[in-house]
């Protein structure tokens, strides 16, 4: 068990957990079923090859899988990669690590309300999407506020629901395949299709596909609440993202041969009409609901959870606030934290129910550009600072993976890369005013 005596910490949180508890963190913020919502987008852009989009954009985040496992094993604290770009590079880059995941983390909640909201408008009209904002948000602010241990047995429950509506999915969409439905058959046309294949088709459908892998990130949040050893968030980190990786890449390949011959009434209802083709009315409910449940329960619950521990260990080394920073007596959770995100939400999801799309441009790039630094952080940590003499994996692997993201962010629609750079200048007079201001320090003692 890692001691963070060592990096200047005492122990505070509660270290409950196990990797199998971080394996299904990690499933339940990806989402297995993630490609419901955006498979008709995927599917326009790729031409019809959508478990070729989600194969490449697995590829591509196991190396930043990799570089995650790799500094989780250097430095298993809480922070994610705040704390590693803190350490693997410097105090500087450490802050804007932090300071640019926080745009991903802190919206996602929200956007995961909204989208929970909006789905249910149809089945309960009378029922306002104020009333399921407060719902979704009480709930997993109690469940979170209660305890990691709770929030883990939780996350089992749902992630069992989660999985049991794709077996559904699968089993009745092969039979229907095989019934004379869509394609009449598994082929290999979803992989690769001679006739409208390019290395550019691909590669934009990629961009989308591999922003529904975000998530994996977040199991180093909870490294101070890990009870294993000090390779368990690294080991957990590339367990789940394989495991769901490999149900994308399925679940996509089974509805892509389903869906051969079909007119979509819109790309974000393309996934809910194949179920409706491989199961009837009911499946669609079904799929529906489940949505609904891992987007506004599940994914929100984790995602809430994720962020606090990024504001308690910033909050910590004196860069944000030191209220963020408290923990529970009787429950040992960042219990500030957490109810600080809980108001953001419905603050956020009240001014933005009406505006999913731009809330939904910037959500994303946050996470990725934190990636960037993470890689950084790889190379200079392991290969320049210790020599390591690891070429694979502390060189070439962190580079691939730069490379990859970089391209993500640089196919990102205008706008969110404005609003990034808006976040970032935020940043920038945050930073200032704490440093020339405040005269907090901004040298760490390693």
């Amino acid at each position: 068990m890692p001691d963070l005596e060592q990096f200047g910490y005492n122990e505070e949180l509660k270290r409950t957990l196990t990797t199998r508890d971080l394996v299904i963190f990690g499933m339940i913020f990806m989402v297995p079923i993630a490609p419901y919502s955006v498979f008709g987008f995927v599917w326009k852009d790729s031409k019809g090859m959508v478990p070729l989009a989600y194969l490449i954009g697995l590829v591509g985040m196991f190396f930043t899988a990799m570089s995650y496992a790799a500094m989780s094993r250097a430095f298993p604290i809480a922070g994610s990669v705040y704390s590693y770009a803190q350490r693997g590079l410097h105090e500087i880059a450490g802050f804007f690590s932090g300071w640019l995941i926080l745009l991903d983390y802190i919206l996602v909640p929200a956007l995961l309300y909204i989208v929970s909201a909006i789905a249910l408008r149809p089945l309960f009209p009378a029922t306002p999407e104020w009333a399921w904002l407060l719902g979704f948000i009480a709930f997993n602010a109690v469940v979170n506020l209660i305890g990691i241990q709770f929030t883990a047995r939780v996350n089992l429950y749902l992630l069992v629901m989660e999985l049991v509506t794709l077996a559904l999915f699968v089993v009745l969409g092969v039979h229907a395949l095989y019934s004379g439905h869509g394609a009449g058959g598994l082929t290999l046309r979803p992989v690769y299709d001679p006739s409208v294949f390019s290395i550019a088709t691909v590669a934009g459908a990629t961009s989308i596909a591999v922003l529904s892998f975000l998530g994996f990130d977040g199991i180093s949040t909870l490294a101070e609440e890990s009870g294993g050893d000090h390779n368990s968030v690294g080991r957990a980190t590339l367990v789940s993202l394989v495991l769901v990786g490999t149900l994308f890449i399925v679940q996509t390949w089974i509805a892509t041969d389903l869906a051969r011959g079909m007119r979509f009434a819109a790309p974000e209802t393309a996934f809910y009409e194949i179920s409706e083709r491989a199961g009837g009315p009911w499946l669609r409910q079904i799929t529906i609901g489940a949505v609904v449940i891992a987007s506004g329960i599940a994914n929100a619950m984790v995602a809430q959870a994720a962020v606090s521990r990024v504001l308690f260990a910033m909050a910590r080394d004196g860069k944000l606030p030191a209220t963020l920073a408290k923990i529970h007596p009787r429950f040992k959770t960042p219990y500030v934290s957490t109810l600080v995100v809980a108001c953001v939400s419905l603050i956020v999801g009240v001014l933005f129910a009406t505006r999913l799309d731009d809330l939904s441009r910037i959500v994303n790039f946050g996470a990725l550009s934190g990636f960037l630094l993470l890689h950084l952080s790889v190379i200079n940590h392991y290969f320049i600072r210790q020599r390591s003499g690891d070429w694979l994996r502390h060189l070439l692997f962190p580079l691939a993976g730069l490379a990859v993201i970089a391209y993500v962010i640089y196919e990102m629609d205008k706008a969110a890369k404005i609003m990034g750079a808006c976040w970032i200048a935020c940043g920038i007079i945050y930073y200032l005013v704490l440093t020339l201001v405040v005269k907090k320090p901004i040298a760490l003692d390693i």
